[in-house]
């Protein structure tokens, strides 16, 4: 069995592509995850426990097509794992006329979250009830388990970035949002993009490019204050018509890892394609933006 939720789609979550935006769709998915546990996970004393006490631990997004602006989106959601204090929940999202139309179903995007259940009052991880287990247990088509990504040793090249959090990033625990780190490394990204942009040769042809996919680890929370946070990008790999770029989100007031001090808030994994906008499809990027990566790959 699976849970379907019909999502509406907003003008502003269009990208200057008119394309929905890598951040939206990662919004989507959690509009579709709380109303799955909201509507299946209702018990006589109030709402469904997990969509008031579980963090996700994390995200995996395959961006597969282009979306444009329509009334909604159809997200399917399963469980393909449930552990003593974790579970994962797969969610393909597909655009067409209805719901019902399977001539016009197109599949673009196939996500993963790896969620913990989480106590709030006493700030600390605690493990599935067995109401929790067998409802989430109802909707199981048991996959691959999700493995946390470790980070890459030896140097890096990285570009530093400030990272200011916004009142409007903070859920209702007190904590930045799940997307909203998403919407972090992106600004980071794009920022980082511009200064690296900045050693290609004038009259070089702009390039256009979309997120392919995008792979997040939340590590620590991250809490609403006024001095900003830092989020470090390198290269990570250049490929034909792709890059890849690793991002951690972490507090430059805190000893680094090296000196003991705690690591990164957050991990980001981006692959990013050239694409053609006539077209609407990948592309070979203008070589000068390829070579400019190139050199800042990490050794």
């Amino acid at each position: 069995m699976r849970h379907v939720y019909e999502c509406p789609l907003r003008w502003a979550d269009l990208d200057l592509l008119g394309h929905v935006n890598n951040v939206a769709h990662v919004d989507v998915l959690q509009e579709a995850r709380i109303d799955m546990l909201r509507s299946h996970g209702a018990t006589p004393d109030g709402p469904a426990p997990l969509t008031r006490g579980s963090v996700v631990v994390r995200l995996e997004v395959s961006y597969v097509a282009p979306l444009r602006l329509r009334r909604h989106v159809r997200v399917e959601m399963w469980t393909s794992e449930v552990r003593a204090g974790a579970f994962t929940l797969d969610y393909e999202v597909t655009a067409g006329r209805s719901s019902s139309d399977d001539t016009e179903r197109e599949v673009v995007l196939r996500a993963r979250t790896l969620l913990a259940p989480y106590d709030f009052d006493a700030d600390r991880p605690r493990r599935l009830t067995h109401a929790e287990r067998e409802g989430l247990s109802a909707f199981l088509e048991p996959g691959e388990p999700v493995r946390r990504a470790r980070p890459s040793p030896g140097p890096a090249a990285w570009t530093d970035v400030p990272t200011a959090v916004r009142f409007s990033d903070v859920d209702v625990f007190g904590h930045v949002n799940n997307v909203a780190y998403v919407e972090l490394f992106q600004e980071a990204r794009i920022r980082t993009f511009s200064e690296l942009m900045a050693g290609v040769p004038e009259g070089t042809p702009p390039m256009s490019v979309v997120v392919a996919r995008t792979d997040v680890d939340y590590l620590r929370p991250v809490l609403f204050r006024g001095e900003p946070y830092r989020t470090r990008t390198r290269v990570e790999e250049v490929r034909r018509t792709s890059f890849v770029l690793v991002s951690e989100l972490d507090d430059p007031t805190e000893e680094p890892p090296e000196n003991g001090g705690p690591g990164p808030l957050a991990r980001a994994r981006v692959v990013v394609v050239g694409f053609d906008p006539e077209a609407q499809r990948a592309a070979v990027p203008p070589a000068p933006y390829l070579e400019v990566l190139r050199s800042r790959l990490t050794p």
